[in-house]
């Protein structure tokens, strides 16, 4: 059954996939590495930048939120399993 919690659970372990990427191993190997976007002029409107800046801004922003929200779900799954 979909609950809340099932969807917040889904939720989570979506940003944290996107914030477990790391640009030299895997994005650059699919060409969208940090060194990518300083090789001369580069389409800003492009899927692929705005992909890669769609990345980097969840990494930035969610950062300290993610951490405090995984220590949360882990209590809360200890707690009521």
């Amino acid at each position: 059954m979909l609950t809340l919690w099932n969807l917040f659970e889904a939720s989570l372990l979506c940003l944290n996939a996107v914030c477990v990427l790391h640009e030299e191993r895997f994005m650059q190997k699919m060409g969208w590495g940090a060194n990518v976007s300083e090789q001369g002029f580069v389409d800003q409107s492009s899927m692929n930048f705005q992909i890669l800046n769609l990345v980097r801004s969840i990494r930035t922003v969610t950062r300290i939120p993610l951490i405090i929200l995984n220590i949360l779900t882990i209590i809360f799954k200890l707690l009521f399993g």
